[in-house]
């Protein structure tokens, strides 16, 4: 059985639709996706449909937006949660208005220097989406200022940029208890990409792991193998459950869907675990 537990579509950052995206993934040979969407479960409905259509079994999920009292960015992913429960989605609006706000800020200052506005912006954001850097990204390539949405990230939107604004988002700890008390089952995303930014360090970790954290997301591409090993083992240590996967953007990234998997049994450890919502199939 071929589980990918991490995937977007054009309800945050992907490129896909969430019904081609569950057809991307029968194609691609999945049995299992997880829909985790950028702070928001708008995808779901559209995602079961199709998964039922197609004969692929859906996690529905969510990635949440989070970030230390340090100012580093840390994903937590939310499995089978349930989507009306007022504590967490009161959160998760709030940090999308606070990406909606920080979206235009940084377009405002991009405008001084290149020739964008919020308008070419908004053409690249599907209704209802979560709004975020990849979004501007697309809009610099489109209008010819960077060839892809890597090299817009690789100088013009980094954390270091004069364009940068900081925006609201939840403690990961905070993140974790939420989750957890809307039934979902929170799992620490890509813990030690470093290539992406600052990690965050073991005080953090454990503080998670207090919250309730009940994963790690250990192979994943942009965790290096020498963290993977340090992964495994705070996983062992804590019972914590391990999982892979693609973090699939369609055309947005170059990770492929299946390219990391999770296994079978871990996918039942998070059935048993969930109480807020089931899998489609």
């Amino acid at each position: 059985m071929r589980i990918d537990l991490h995937t977007h579509s054009t309800v945050s950052d992907g490129t896909e639709s969430p019904a081609v995206l569950i057809r991307t993934a029968r194609d691609a040979g999945l049995d299992v996706v997880a829909l985790t969407d950028h702070d928001s479960t708008a995808g779901w409905g559209p995602a079961a449909e199709a998964a039922q259509l197609e004969g692929v079994a859906l996690i529905p999920g969510m990635e949440v937006s989070c970030r230390t009292e340090t100012g580093i960015s840390v994903h937590v992913l939310s499995y089978l949660h349930n989507p009306l429960n007022a504590p967490l989605m009161e959160e998760i609006q709030r940090s999308r208005d606070a990406r909606l706000s920080r979206a235009e800020r940084m377009v405002e200052r991009l405008g001084a220097d290149y020739p964008i506005t919020w308008a070419d912006v908004q053409e690249h954001i599907a209704e209802g989406a979560t709004v975020g850097r990849p979004h501007i990204a697309d809009s610099l390539v489109t209008l010819g200022i960077v060839s892809d949405r890597s090299e817009a990230f690789s100088h013009i939107l980094t954390a270091a940029s004069p364009y940068w604004v900081g925006h609201y988002a939840p403690h990961p700890a905070r993140a974790v208890e939420l989750i957890r008390q809307a039934g979902g089952v929170a799992v620490f995303a890509h813990p030690v990409a470093s290539a992406r930014g600052r990690v965050v360090g073991d005080d953090v970790v454990g503080q998670m792991i207090d919250a309730g954290l009940q994963g790690l997301e250990i192979e994943h591409r942009d965790n290096p193998e020498p963290g993977r090993q340090e992964l495994r083992r705070i996983a062992a240590q804590h019972g914590l459950l391990t999982t892979g996967s693609s973090d699939y953007h369609g055309e947005g990234k170059p990770n492929r869907l299946g390219e990391n998997l999770t296994s079978p049994a871990v996918l039942e450890q998070i059935e048993a675990l969930a109480t807020g919502s089931v899998v489609v199939r």
